[in-house]
């Protein structure tokens, strides 16, 4: 039986390491001892003799990597898959892999010369011959996994690698007799760790540590129950001694420094074919469309990132690029994954960017019924903040009240749609699943300037630091003096910080001179400014003299209770009881606020809403409209507001925690900054610009 295994190599007659293409061989140019490199192939070639037949292809001068036999391409029964490299400095040994093929009588399949495939380093059968693995993600691209299938009549399960020092599969991953299998996991993404738990139960699969992996432990011989590999933990060895396995080890510390050791260096050339199993593999294909400036505002090299980042493969179909400055381009990209979850996965990121598919393959909305109050079908889209359109009877529509994670919900009849939370779905309901028939509207186009020196363009979305707070202050006042000329709607979302840090005074003179339209908060804020109106305290804390004040820990249920004989904020205004502070301003200046109630408050407040959903809908109520939103020191508060604001809202996040404005960044809009800094601070040089912008040059007869 151990006669018929037959096992190609190459002897290392022009074997060194003469350029980088891995990360084990930075540091290793011409590092290598020939005279080791020799007597470690040759212990290698005769233990190798011991259990199988080896042939040789015959080295060529120039070609350094040729002993990789591995490389050379993928055999089952009589039919093998040439290599296509992905380095020009190992493609020109594909011709001579080619001959031997052909003069040992394989059937040479050849992929298209731009579609890189690395042979049996990237395609492992598994040792029962029921299916074919085959890793992708550095050296081998995903497209080239059907024509394998195809040509070999088998089923391909495709694996991502996401680490670069494991380039290819086979060095960290190696099948072994029996339905076992070795391999170090965190070599690969997790949509491929849960496919190969799907197939090796856990009794079988040998995980290997670092420690091992590193000294490519996975990149091993197996002939039957016999194991050939660099030397190893002696805990390895003992858990392949214990499943039956004898483990032979011969030391590869040469070939290490190029990145390969037992595997790569032979090719088994005879898979014997099983006639139960035939082709299939579980790859998808869309063909997305992008418009717009595609190369000078980054979304083709977002879009094709966005691809491979998310475990894909990309082929650029047609590439049509603008001729004019003012010209926009287009390109149609196929876009192949994994399995229909990774597809969807991308394809959700690529509408954010603006791709959609050809409208001729989404005439009709794909949508399923709500059949229980309250919950979405599986699929449903979960909306974003960006302008939508969706198809509806081949025509798009815009979506209405649009929010980040709702869903669509769409009438053929009226011909609309609009975002809805999933407490609000309705039985009946239809309701978009998938990503067909879905595309992003409005982007701002990062390319374009806007007029006048001193707009403040909101883009670039980030965080910023004190160095430049004053630059930013400035550029917002700017803008928020251009939205209160225009009668656009300011809306502030606060926390008490802003009390404690003694804004209270600025945030009413903001309401009191019109820069406020709105104000939703909890109910600390309140309680706190009322305090300080009321007894010159926040939290029992004198805000003159900044040292507690004896009883003060009580003064904030003082406050609280007083309110609440009146009935409320506003009653207590109109009877004279709170004379200062923001709340005050909010009841004269007629500025509508909602507070949110949480577990933690004490009282509340009468005005305070404690009941959550009430609560947001009265906060998604106050939003409508908005062209701006001031975010004051309050995470809770701040978070929940980004997460109703569709794109195209100016948002301003100032906090002094940077994780507080980096979550509010992330969330994706370009009109968003964050503010590192004392809330305090901020709002005092704030009214310093303004007041700058609305007298600019001293009155005469003044001084």
């Amino acid at each position: 039986m151990t006669e018929a295994i037959r096992i190609l190599m190459c002897a290392p007659d022009h074997y060194d390491v003469d350029y980088v293409i891995n990360p084990w061989m930075e540091g290793n140019i011409h590092k290598s001892s020939r005279d080791r490199s020799v007597e470690q192939w040759q212990k290698l070639y005769h233990i190798i003799k011991e259990w199988a037949i080896v042939d040789l292809v015959a080295p060529e001068k120039g070609w350094p990597d040729m002993v990789f036999t591995a490389n050379a391409g993928l055999v089952l029964g009589d039919n093998v898959v040439l290599s296509r490299f992905f380095h020009k400095e190992r493609q020109g040994e594909e011709p001579y892999f080619k001959k031997w093929f052909e003069d040992n009588g394989f059937t040479v399949y050849e992929l298209p010369k731009d579609l890189p495939f690395e042979g049996a380093g990237d395609a492992l059968f598994d040792r029962e011959g029921r299916w074919l693995w085959a890793g992708y993600g550095f050296r081998s691209e995903l497209d080239s996994h059907p024509y394998i299938a195809k040509w070999l009549d088998t089923e391909v399960l495709s694996l991502r690698l996401t680490d670069e020092r494991f380039y290819h599969l086979d060095t960290c991953f190696c099948p072994l007799t029996g339905g076992y299998l070795l391999y170090y996991p965190p070599a690969f993404d997790s949509y491929s760790n849960r496919l190969i738990e799907m197939r090796i139960p856990a009794e079988k699969r040998i995980i290997v540590e670092e420690p091992d992996a590193v000294k490519f432990a996975c990149n091993a011989v197996n002939i039957n129950q016999i194991i050939i590999m660099n030397q190893v933990s002696e805990s390895l060895q003992q858990r392949l001694t214990q499943v039956g396995f004898e483990v032979v080890q011969t030391p590869l510390s040469e070939f290490l420094k190029a990145g390969g050791a037992a595997k790569c260096l032979t090719l088994r050339v005879t898979e014997s074919v099983l006639e139960d199993v035939h082709a299939n593999i579980a790859l998808e294909s869309r063909i997305m469309h992008l418009q717009g400036h595609l190369l000078d505002a980054g979304i083709m090299n977002k879009a094709l990132d966005l691809i491979v980042d998310n475990g894909g493969s990309f082929k650029v179909l047609n590439f049509n690029l603008g001729t004019e400055r003012q010209s926009t381009s287009a390109a149609e990209v196929r876009v192949s994954a994994p399995s229909p979850q990774v597809m969807e996965e991308i394809i959700s990121q690529l509408i954010d960017l603006g791709a959609v598919a050809p409208p001729q393959e989404i005439c009709d909305i794909n949508v399923e019924l709500v059949n229980k109050e309250g919950v979405a079908p599986d699929d449903f889209y979960v909306s974003t903040i960006y302008p939508t359109e969706v198809r509806v009877n081949c025509e798009w529509v815009r979506v209405s009240n649009q929010r980040m994670d709702a869903a669509i919900v769409v009438d053929p009849q009226t011909m609309t749609a609009e975002c809805k939370l999933l407490r609000d779905l309705k039985i009946g309901d239809r309701v978009m699943v998938g990503v067909n028939g879905i595309r992003k509207i409005g982007q701002v186009d990062a390319r374009e300037p806007r007029s006048g020196k001193q707009e403040f363009t909101f883009m670039g979305s980030g965080v910023s630091s004190e160095r430049r707070v004053e630059l930013l202050v400035e550029q917002i006042a700017w803008e928020m003096r251009q939205i209160k000329d225009q009668g656009g709607k300011i809306i502030v979302t606060a926390g008490p910080v802003v009390i404690h840090t003694g804004g209270a005074q600025h945030l009413a003179k903001l309401i009191r001179e019109g820069y406020v339209h709105g104000l939703l908060a909890g109910n600390a804020i309140a309680v706190h400014d009322i305090e300080q109106a009321l007894m010159g305290t926040s939290l029992g804390v004198d805000m003159q003299r900044g040292v507690p004040v004896s009883g003060g820990h009580r003064h904030h249920l003082k406050v609280i209770n007083t309110i609440r004989r009146y009935g409320s904020i506003a009653e207590a205004v109109q009877q004279g009881v709170i004379t200062k502070g923001v709340m005050y301003e909010c009841v004269k200046n007629q500025v509508p606020f909602v507070l949110a109630g949480s577990i933690r408050d004490d009282g509340p407040l009468p005005d305070t809403e404690m009941d959550l959903i009430k609560a947001q809908t009265q906060y998604g109520e106050l939003l409508q409209g908005t062209d701006m939103i001031l975010m004051l020191s309050t995470m809770l508060h701040s978070i929940g507001v980004g997460n109703m604001t569709p794109a195209g809202v100016k948002m301003v996040c100032v906090d002094i925690n940077p994780a507080v404005v980096t979550k509010l960044s992330d969330r994706g809009s370009v009109e968003s900054v964050g503010i590192v800094t004392d809330v305090g601070l901020f709002l005092s040089l704030l009214l310093q610009q303004l007041d700058k912008l609305t007298h600019p040059y001293p009155v005469l007869g003044t001084v």
